[in-house]
């Protein structure tokens, strides 16, 4: 490695066979693996006979590790940063600590891999050209409850992390919040022996999760399909937004728009807005 640099290396968030043959060549190139739990990528680095030294950067010292990391830089060192399973600083530390590298002058190179919330959207089956990720939720109820009420008329598709401890007051509470007809997919314990992936409204998903012990354990990814979109009165009805997005897939917008106008009445600049939208 000609400069030094703070790697940002995704790992397996359950099969191993998941690393990536950059990500085993970067750990195994750097000078220092930076690691939320030392004892948990010890093993990972061990599996793949990595003989790297380790600096411990989890929530509780990532800011004060930040200097020594950047020091380590100064001296010509590359760091490689890991969690404990998946990408880096999503729902897990390290964006103070990237942010304060940046601003030191470093480069900071990401290396992809695993991350269990694209992978569960990608397998839910659940809309996926708009999502918002919203990760853990409150530990405590009233907190929690209020956090789902805020995202009750998102329409994009919502995306959370929940733990063993949670998940089925996590999913009552999204019952209640966001009504039991609601469909939602639950991920479950992804790329390991176990994985579960299900699907269903979300009052059938809190009965299926309570008559069997074994689902709430593990790992879990929750993704909710948003809110349905409230026609108000300026709203194209919905065959003429069929018509529209049929023509749309033929013609360019401005054309689809037009042609859709002399079918259906509505005003050109109306339907060629709502494809734009």
């Amino acid at each position: 490695m000609s400069e030094p640099v703070l790697y940002i290396v995704a790992t397996p968030i359950g099969n191993l066979a998941d690393l990536s043959e950059r990500a085993r060549e970067v750990l195994g190139s750097v000078d220092h693996v930076a690691a939320e739990d030392t004892r948990h990528s010890g093993r990972l680095l061990a599996h793949f006979n990595i003989k790297v030294p380790m600096i411990s950067v989890h929530d509780h010292n990532e800011r004060q590790r930040a200097e020594h990391v950047i020091n380590l830089l100064r001296n010509g060192e590359s760091i490689a940063l890991v969690s404990d399973a998946g990408t880096p600083l999503i729902s897990d530390p390290g964006f103070h600590l990237v942010r304060a590298v940046r601003e030191a002058g470093f480069r900071v190179s990401p290396v992809p891999g695993s991350c269990a919330f694209v992978a569960a959207l990608s397998a839910s089956g659940l809309p996926s050209d708009r999502f918002q990720f919203i990760g853990f939720l409150p530990a405590k109820s009233g907190a929690r409850l209020q956090a789902l009420e805020a995202l009750s008329e998102n329409t994009e598709t919502l995306v959370f992390y929940e733990s063993t401890h949670r998940i089925v007051d996590s999913l009552k509470a999204m019952s209640e919040a966001f009504g039991g007809d609601r469909y939602a997919v639950v991920a479950r314990e992804l790329t390991k022996t176990f994985e579960t992936i299900h699907g269903d409204n979300l009052e059938g998903l809190l009965e299926w999760i309570q008559e069997d012990a074994n689902q709430q354990r593990g790992e879990f990814v929750v993704l909710v399909q948003g809110a349905e979109k409230v026609l108000d009165d300026e709203s194209i009805n919905p065959e003429a937004e069929r018509i529209l997005r049929i023509l749309a897939k033929e013609m360019p917008p401005k054309k689809a728009a037009g042609v859709a106008a002399e079918i259906t009445g509505y005003k050109k600049n109306r339907l060629y807005q709502l494809l734009i939208d």
